[in-house]
């Protein structure tokens, strides 16, 4: 099946207000900025609600990326780990005149309840965050003379997720540190859409390379300069 699509418009095009959708990325590396953006051009085309809750490792720097969008009202909620980065600003304004809410999830729980989720492993236990607010109202029990908390999985509508080579039918591979967490969200939202910068015919990928199977694709579009988050955000590109 051929899964890619001619623009990043087209990419997004689908996702409705009100959706969960998991963004890849750790900081820069690794975050699919053109699918974002193009989010938010439809956002301001349709001037919809949006209502958003993002998963991601931050809540965004400066004012590109997840942070643009947040600073557009998009965003209803993030689920992440840092939310106060070195270039927060625009999380800091919402959440301090309570216009965003916020899950804060230890990195370790984050990334393994994403697992979890597309391993299809309903819940877990964990010592992390135990005996402090993050584990208020959460199962606990003790294991080897150990006190561990119940953690569910984290499923999502939709992943946005970065590549580097990918095939026409999904399958994808990652350059270096941009691996990071979006092998797990692809594996663990009810569709995932994917950019790459090289996209190739199927078959032309090592079988042995590929990260993410395209079974876990449904849409995938070539971007073949992608901008890097840092770049924008030293430069003060506001989007």
């Amino acid at each position: 099946m051929d899964k890619a699509l001619p623009t990043v418009a087209e990419a997004v095009a689908d996702i409705p207000d009100g959706a969960m959708v998991m963004i890849g990325g750790f900081g820069g590396s690794g975050a699919p900025i053109e699918l974002i953006h193009a989010l938010i051009d439809r956002f301001r085309a349709t001037g919809s609600p949006a209502a958003i809750t993002v998963i991601n490792n931050n809540a965004g720097n400066g004012y590109c990326g997840i942070a643009a969008m947040i600073k557009a009202g998009m965003v209803r909620k993030m689920i992440c780990s840092f939310p106060r980065s070195s270039n927060a600003e625009a999380f800091n304004e919402k959440y301090l005149a309570g216009e965003i809410e916020l899950d804060l999830v230890p990195q370790g729980t984050l990334a393994e309840r994403i697992r979890a989720a597309g391993a299809g492993i309903p819940a877990f236990y964990t010592p992390t965050s135990f005996g402090t607010e993050l584990a208020e109202g959460k199962p606990t029990e003790e294991f080897d003379g150990k006190m561990y908390v119940r953690e569910r999985w984290l499923k999502a509508d939709y992943a946005l997720i970065k590549g580097h080579d990918g095939d026409r039918t999904g399958n994808l591979t990652y350059r270096m540190a941009g691996r990071n967490f979006n092998p797990l969200m692809a594996m663990a939202a009810a569709k995932t859409i994917a950019q790459v910068s090289v996209l190739v015919e199927p078959g032309s990928i090592d079988p042995q390379a590929v990260i993410t199977p395209g079974i876990f694709v449904d849409a995938i579009v070539e971007v073949t300069e992608p901008q890097q988050e840092e770049v924008l955000v030293r430069t003060g590109v506001v989007y």
